[in-house]
């Protein structure tokens, strides 16, 4: 099943949903109707318990080349923001990608810069392209690193990697982002959405969907718990994981030698 909104392609087929940022012609730059699409999408896929894993690229050679300047003027604009819809300009929270229940995979096809290294770095696991490159870009423009980068990128490459990105704002090959960690996997370009899309597939066949939603919580509460609370924690949730039917239904596959059928969250 196939649909588009404004700037985005979404796709579904089996329990994975593929969105595609499709701008070509503007290097899938982000305008603020297409900012607010692709988080409509993203809260759609997370609503809907017969997706279970969610996969995000960019139309042919391009990932997403930031925010376009039209975005640019709108963000600087002053924002009249109620208690209700801090965010108002996007209808969502900012941080909405770090809320989601279900495993989001981006396939980064080519060049992600600036607002589109966020949305990268705002999924549970990267692939990368070996012809990509990803840049922060921020500093070069006189701007800040936006939309929490200054949060996410220290913990997911260390402090020193993430000051050097964010300050120089140089361009990063596919090879070295995967050496520090950046991204998980590298694949040529024209299997690397495949190759993502077949990793979405096993966590939507073979993992419960409740665990899976609860270990990203477990990990995002734990980047700011002790160590004695998040273990104090893990024995709680454990035990409550022990009266879900996904456990005795995992051990009847093992038995039997099938696939789990998991419940919905």
């Amino acid at each position: 099943m196939s649909r588009s909104a404004t700037g985005i392609e979404i796709h579904t087929e089996g329990s994975v949903r593929t969105l595609t940022f499709a701008r070509p012609e503007r290097r899938n730059g982000m305008d603020l109707a297409m900012f607010g699409a692709y988080y409509d999408a993203l809260a759609e896929a997370d609503a809907d318990d017969a997706v279970r894993a969610v996969v995000v690229t960019g139309a042919r050679s391009s990932f997403c080349s930031g925010a376009t300047p039209d975005l640019l003027a709108q963000l600087s604009a002053p924002q009249d923001a109620s208690e209700e819809d801090p965010d108002g300009f996007l209808g969502h929270p900012a941080h909405l990608p770090l809320t989601m229940r279900t495993p989001l995979i981006a396939a980064i096809n080519g060049s992600a810069a600036g607002l589109g290294l966020v949305h990268a770095l705002y999924a549970d696991v990267r692939f990368m392209a070996d012809e990509a490159q990803v840049s922060a870009v921020f500093s070069r423009f006189g701007l800040i690193a936006e939309y929490g980068a200054a949060w996410l990128l220290p913990r997911l490459v260390g402090v020193g990697n993430a000051t050097d990105l964010l300050l120089s704002s140089r361009a990063v090959g596919a090879q070295e982002a995967l050496r520090m960690g950046l991204v998980q996997h590298t694949a040529p370009r024209d299997t690397l959405l495949s190759a993502a899309q077949e990793y979405a597939r096993q966590l939507a066949e073979t993992c419960s969907p409740t665990s899976m939603a609860v270990i990203k919580r477990q990990i995002l509460d734990g980047l700011r718990m002790p160590a004695a609370d998040a273990v104090t924690e893990s024995v709680a949730l454990m035990r409550e994981s022990f009266t879900r039917p996904d456990f005795p239904e995992a051990m009847a596959a093992v038995r039997e030698r099938r696939r789990p059928d998991f419940t919905p969250r």
